[in-house]
């Protein structure tokens, strides 16, 4: 990974039928890096296997809060085993939300603990999913000594007041496509007032194109995209973004 291009530190590339494909389409738009994150238990082999057969990718497992019923002590134990090889670099995307239509509170909550300590245990960081449940998310951080683990907070989208509360828990801010959106505000308000140490890109494609393409399925080759958005808020020069942001991202994941 390349600390002179940009990296993308959230992207499920398992989702797509040619993964070779975005590969080769986003190294040739200046991509370097890929951190892929899990989904569901059964995604691990998979994560794995795109690790071993691409240089440019590391994965990241885990179970997304949606998962968070397949969490029982078996699952603990092969976790576990995973976070032992070189290519699983963090924990992820792991966390809590709050939509409809997810698992109980209480079954999500303690798949995150659970995965919170495996991470601890074996000294790698945290991809952070949070929807509608900052405050608790940040409760169970400080109560599990997630400070020391740290990571990134993916798709952040809160205040500025939160995202210092975060970094002071040593997590990097994931920032995507919502940030270039037309009507974006917030996103572009918390960008320019974060130091530059905690600032993260990500595509999370296929979710989340960026503009102009919001109506297409994401894909990882348009990560410069972003980068350009972040350059004009800072006043960086792309150069200067990629620099930064992967410095970054290879800080917080250990790379």
């Amino acid at each position: 990974m390349d600390a002179v291009t940009l990296l993308d530190s959230h992207l499920h590339l398992d989702f797509f039928p040619q993964p070779e494909a975005e590969l080769r389409a986003a190294t040739a738009a200046g991509v370097g890096g890929f951190v892929v994150p899990g989904v569901w238990r059964q995604g691990w082999p998979r994560l794995l296997q795109l690790a071993q057969q691409f240089t440019v990718v590391r994965a990241a497992l885990g179970l997304h809060p949606q998962a968070a019923g397949q969490w029982s002590p078996e699952t603990e134990r092969e976790l576990a085993a995973w976070l032992q090889r070189p290519e699983v670099v963090a924990v992820g995307e792991i966390g809590l939300d709050g939509s409809p239509g997810y698992p109980p509170a209480e079954l999500q909550e303690r798949a995150f603990r659970g995965q919170l300590r495996l991470a601890l245990a074996a000294g790698r960081p945290v991809l952070l999913h949070c929807r509608r449940a900052t405050e608790r998310v940040l409760t169970i951080l400080r109560e599990e000594g997630g400070q020391r683990s740290g990571g990134i907070w993916h798709a952040f989208s809160g205040s500025p007041q939160t995202a210092a509360r975060v970094i002071d828990l040593g997590f990097a801010l994931g920032f995507g496509g919502p940030l270039t959106w037309p009507n974006a505000r917030r996103g572009p308000e918390v960008l320019t007032r974060l130091p530059d140490e905690w600032i993260v890109l990500e595509s999370d494609a296929p979710d989340l194109p960026p503009h102009p393409h919001q109506r297409e399925e994401n894909r990882p080759a348009w990560l410069p995209l972003i980068a350009a958005r972040v350059a004009d808020l800072r006043g960086w020069s792309l150069e200067q973004t990629a620099r930064i942001t992967t410095t970054n991202a290879r800080r917080v994941l250990k790379l």
